[in-house]
């Protein structure tokens, strides 16, 4: 159903029309009617209709100035525009707008339900043309593989938020739900260009025959010229996910070596018990791969042999960072607890030594101290000293006081900068109010001067205004020239024009008009009504 507006300053044609035609079969929806250009721009900005019809000649703002500001506002809407056989030559510059058609006045039911089939059928094929699904669908099957393998991909090197992982997995048909995670990679032992491609498809293969054959719950896939095999354990197996590994990659090993005459070397990561931390277990997959160096080539290498280590290494990587200060900045309380719960949670978890908690603490109360420092915050007035800040690092006596202490800073600087920013929403819209209240009699006043002389972009205003006002400018300003036209006709014997020019309006009609929509009595009435009231 496509929304439309009717604009026509005779309401016998307006009412005439709206009636006689069945809009809902037709496929319309008759959203509202207009009597002048600037009462329907009004109506087109707050209601977006797909279809304004109007006439040519009217009050304020005629047909084609009322084109002109829609096509500039809103280009794809939809314009029929109705004229006189007189106005024809003067319709004729409608074609210079753009104007989708044109009925010729006196015009039948009949001509105009055919105009609007015409422009509502070129809206269908545009819709049609934008939404066809079953091409959509085609593409996408097939891009899935492609899809698939470089999803698979960033899994290895980037850091992503579990949701959004999972949520692609759905997407692509991979399982990725464990309790438990294991990163492996092969390389091929000799390296021969023309084949190489060629060769490591084939190892992919055996590497997929071997998962299905042994029932792992495993991935397979390439990347950087490396098969990756991705194993999880399964909430009811038993089996250690390290033995699991050893089992399947030493099985693909002798396979490739049998059938392929080469050989490959595989490195093996460290088991990881978060989806999001994959990136950590392929990184020291590809550590252990770097020691074939020095151990020789096809054979397994783990990472926990050769490198004695932490089974968890606690990090403070780039989306932690990132969503810490988000949340110092513009997000809630509960946003901010689950964010650093999220934070503590791998050294509650993990077997974390004391060194890399004292690292992984500092990185998170730097992050702190450069997130206030950039809002123009005094840290030493908040809290002393920054130094003492760091200084608590080596004297908490659990994890549990550690995450107390961030919050609590965390939350104290959240406030400091949202009071910050709500005084300065507040002195700005206190600036622009005090602008308009000087300027309100200058009819070419407008939210792009109020900017100006702000300073700042008419979206950001507009934005803030509404929120400190809980009304638009436009309102706002069309309230207060009201209001002083309201008293000046209590307390003046000024003929209606001359009020009309004190608050801004060149147009007196239009004055009269605006006022009679606003205050539901014409001038004149109100005058009158006033003066007995002050006579009671």
């Amino acid at each position: 159903m496509y929304k439309l507006i009717l604009v026509d300053d005779e309401e016998d044609v307006r009412e005439g029309v709206s009636q006689e035609i069945d809009w809902h079969g037709y496929g319309f929806e008759v959203l509202a009617k207009a009597e002048n250009g600037k009462e329907a721009l009004d109506l087109v900005e707050r209601l977006r209709p797909d279809v304004v019809v109007t006439d040519i000649k009217m009050p304020f703002m005629d047909g084609l100035q009322l084109a002109e500001a829609v096509r500039r506002q809103f280009p794809a809407t939809r314009i029929i525009i109705l004229t006189g056989f007189d106005e024809f030559e003067y319709a004729q510059k409608a074609v210079k707008l753009h104007i989708d058609e044109y009925v010729l006045k006196p015009f039948s039911a009949v001509e105009l339900i055919d105009v609007l089939i015409k422009v509502k059928n070129r809206m269908d094929e545009e819709a049609a043309h934008r939404e066809n699904n079953q091409l959509l669908r085609e593409s996408y099957r097939k891009s899935l593989p492609v899809l698939r393998e470089v999803f698979l991909s960033s899994l290895l090197t980037r850091q992503l938020r579990r949701e959004d992982i999972l949520a692609k997995a759905t997407e692509y048909g991979v399982q990725l739900l464990g309790s438990e995670y294991l990163v492996s990679v092969m390389c091929l032992d000799q390296k021969k260009k023309d084949e190489q491609q060629i060769l490591l498809f084939a190892v992919k293969n055996i590497a997929e025959e071997q998962v299905q054959l042994g029932n792992y719950a495993g991935i397979v896939f390439l990347h950087n010229d490396l098969v990756v095999l991705l194993l999880r354990k399964e909430a009811d197996d038993q089996e250690r996910l390290e033995h699991q590994m050893q089992m399947i990659a030493e099985e693909i090993r002798r396979t490739v070596e049998k059938y392929l005459s080469v050989t490959v070397t595989v490195g093996v990561g460290t088991v990881i018990r978060d989806v999001t931390q994959l990136p950590y277990s392929y990184e020291d997959a590809g550590l252990a791969l770097d020691y074939k160096g020095i151990l020789g080539n096809n054979r397994l290498i783990f990472i926990d042999d050769v490198e004695k280590q932490p089974r968890e290494s606690v990090r403070f990587d780039e989306r932690k960072e990132h969503e810490l200060v988000r949340c110092i900045k513009m997000g809630t309380l509960p946003e901010l607890h689950a964010v650093v719960d999220e934070l503590f949670s791998d050294v509650a978890e993990g077997n974390v030594s004391i060194h890399d908690y004292r690292i992984y603490l500092l990185e998170i109360m730097t992050t702190i101290l450069k997130t206030a420092q950039r809002a123009e915050l005094d840290m030493d007035q908040m809290f002393g000293a920054q130094s003492r800040l760091l200084a608590e690092i080596t004297s908490f006596n659990s994890v549990q006081e550690a995450k107390n202490r961030v919050n609590g800073i965390c939350e104290k600087i959240m406030s400091s900068i949202a009071s910050g920013r709500h005084h300065t929403y507040k002195r700005l819209v206190d600036q622009a109010i005090e602008y308009t209240h000087r300027h309100y009699q200058s009819p070419d006043i407008s939210i792009h001067k109020v900017c100006a002389d702000l300073h700042i972009s008419p979206g950001y205003f507009s934005s803030i205004f509404k929120r400190e006002t809980k009304t638009t400018f436009v309102t706002y300003l069309l309230q207060l020239r009201m209001e002083k036209a309201k008293e000046l006709l209590r307390t003046t014997d000024l003929k209606t024009f001359e009020i009309a020019e004190q608050v801004g309006y060149t147009d007196a009609n239009y004055f009269s008009f605006c006022f009679r929509k606003h205050v539901g009595q014409s001038a004149k009435e109100y005058r009158n009504n006033s003066g007995k009231e002050e006579y009671r």
